[in-house]
């Protein structure tokens, strides 16, 4: 019997012997076929593999109850609009013995999980990502719901600020260890992130968690799926930029940008999410989960280089920066991909792995 790690405190105790009562409950079908769990990739949503060609999908956490009924009512909608593969799910159940909430089955998709650092084809991912960002957006967006990170910058300031302090140290007056988050550094950076003005237009469909972790490439190194839309809703298109520093490394950064047509206050307040993301999921997952703390490492890093300084050194919070201009794989802060180990020291997920998102960042 395998069980699911606990990430958190109000967390569903599951295993495989209560998955298979689950199916064997609601899906008598499909009560025969082997079940595995997936581990601990997925943060608000636990995923087993329900023989080759099913994953059922649970929710850890009551925060992310409700991502079922959206899923299954607004991805039959959004799969047709996308240029990739999308989590449809194939049946939806309601709560059983063991499991109080409603959960669902999908189909399972092939591929593996990006590997930070080291993207294969990152000009060829650039542009899929890019294809993928704009076709979401085009979507009408009568009726959705609002995404999961949908208020603004400045609504994340205190828990930004709360996080730098916890990362930095006692009283958040700097690096005390090898761990620790530059404060003065970070706060510069965010600060220039908050001052930047707003999205002016209308909300759009965002999926508002494109990590390493919800995306699938193929053998070529393309993308091939899209998974994990428990955060999908409309909010500011720059949500979905976090991906250039999630996923990119920074020489492709510019051809991405271009592709979405981001000008200069989107591509700021993209920065901006994928740094306070990175900080809120690194100060809450830093001790129970090392995969998703290594990748909030990583993106730290990339933010604070393209600010002009590395990650862990000191900043006046004066100290100009150029947002605009991304180091060049031959500078120091941005080594070559394939020189590059993966920050989380574990290769690419194979399949379609639990997602990565989290209702705590």
């Amino acid at each position: 019997m395998v069980s699911s790690r606990t990430m958190h405190p109000d967390e569903l105790p599951l295993d495989e012997a209560l998955v298979r009562r689950m199916v064997a409950a609601r899906f008598p079908h499909w009560a025969g076929l082997p079940v595995e769990s997936l581990g601990t990739v997925g943060t608000s949503n636990a995923m087993y593999r329900l023989g080759a060609e099913l994953v059922v999908r649970i929710p850890r956490i009551p925060g992310a109850v409700e991502d079922i009924e959206k899923e299954c009512v607004w991805l039959r909608r959004l799969a047709p609009e996308l240029p990739v593969a999308v989590p449809v799910p194939l049946a939806q159940a309601g709560p059983v013995d063991g499991c109080p909430w409603p959960w669902s089955v999908l189909r399972w998709l092939d591929g593996v999980n990006p590997v930070v650092g080291q993207v294969a084809e990152p000009a060829l991912l650039a542009a899929d990502l890019a294809d993928f960002v704009t076709a979401l957006r085009r979507v009408d967006p009568d009726g959705g719901p609002a995404s999961y990170r949908s208020e603004s910058l400045a609504d994340r300031d205190g828990a930004v600020r709360t996080a730098i302090a916890a990362l930095a140290g006692a009283g958040g007056a700097g690096p005390v260890d090898a761990e620790a988050v530059d404060a003065g550094a970070v706060t510069a950076v965010w600060e220039h992130a908050v001052r930047t003005p707003e999205h002016p237009g209308p909300p759009v469909w965002i999926h508002a968690d494109l990590q390493p972790g919800n995306l699938l490439v193929d053998g070529r190194g393309r993308l091939s799926a899209v998974i994990d839309f428990g955060c999908v809703g409309l909010g500011d298109p720059a949500v979905d930029l976090i991906a250039a520093w999630y996923v990119l490394p920074a020489a492709v950064r510019p051809a991405f940008r271009q592709a979405v047509a981001a000008d200069e206050a989107t591509w700021a307040r993209g920065r901006g999410w994928a740094l306070s993301v990175a900080l809120l999921e690194l100060a809450y997952y830093r001790e129970s989960n090392p995969r998703m703390a290594g990748i909030a490492r990583h993106v730290l890093g990339e933010v604070l280089a393209e600010h002009g300084f590395p990650a862990g050194h000191g900043a006046d919070p004066d100290t100009p920066d150029t947002p605009d201009t991304p180091d060049t794989p031959d500078t120091p802060d941005t080594p070559d991909p394939a020189d590059s180990p993966d920050p989380t020291g574990q290769p690419g997920q194979p399949g379609q792995a639990s997602p990565a998102g989290s209702r705590h960042s």
